[in-house]
């Protein structure tokens, strides 16, 4: 996926999860944070960050933050922050083939009263796939949540039933980076996410980690990352 109109910025200050303050060739904007997540360690004053800007005049704020540069031991690490491209990505990449060929690939698939974000069919199995963003990482150690997410654990849970009814499911955790070894849940954050992973997982649920190849003006699921859900 790519975006259009990207400008460089440097981050001042946020608010409120909404809203960042930024300031680009010595003007201060006010731009939407397109994630809700904490990003304490991401949105750092004095950081380098993207901007989309719209081409819609009456929006509230004139561009959307998408990226921002983090200084790690390994040097600049461009991450992608935007919560919708991983789902933007992961459709690509499964009809680009990325877990095998599919039929029926539909996006926003609603089922009883819940809505998953991939159905598909392979070779006449139904398949649902649940996508899950990671901005997180630590000395190339990614986690997820970064906050508790209890729509994530009911997610989880949905699959594990269906996998148990012999569905084809599977988690895909979308690392909006490079540069990382291995994926862990957040235990520390949401120990109730990382037993449904495990959960799922005994159960027959494909836990899936995927980096990405991330610009300014871009991102694209690129390799696949070690999964560890061993529990601390």
């Amino acid at each position: 996926m790519r975006y259009k109109n990207i400008h460089e910025a440097i981050f001042r200050e946020r608010p409120n999860r909404f809203i960042a303050h930024v300031e680009q060739d010595g003007k201060m904007v006010v731009a939407h944070v397109k994630n809700t997540g904490r990003c304490a360690e991401l949105l750092v004053p004095g950081c380098k960050v993207w901007l989309e800007y719209s081409e819609n005049t009456a929006r509230k704020t004139p561009c959307d933050l998408v990226a921002v540069e983090k200084q790690t031991p390994r040097g600049p690490l461009c991450i992608n922050m935007d919560s919708a491209a991983p789902n933007a990505v992961a459709g690509e990449w499964l009809a680009a083939g990325g877990l095998g060929k599919l039929d029926k690939l539909r996006a926003e698939y609603k089922l009883g009263d819940s809505r998953f974000d991939f159905y598909a069919e392979q070779e006449g199995r139904p398949m649902l796939v649940e996508v899950k963003g990671c901005t997180l990482e630590e000395n190339g150690l990614a986690r997820f949540p970064d906050a508790p997410t209890l729509r994530g654990v009911k997610h989880v849970r949905e699959l594990t039933a269906f996998a148990k009814q012999g569905w084809r499911c599977c988690v895909l955790l979308v690392v909006q980076m490079k540069g990382i070894h291995t994926f862990r849940p957040n235990w520390d954050t949401h120990p109730e996410f990382g037993l449904a992973l495990q959960q799922a997982a005994a159960a027959g649920v494909e836990v899936r980690a995927m980096d990405c190849i991330v610009t300014p003006d871009s991102l694209k699921i690129d390799a696949p990352v070690l999964v560890d859900l061993t529990a601390p």
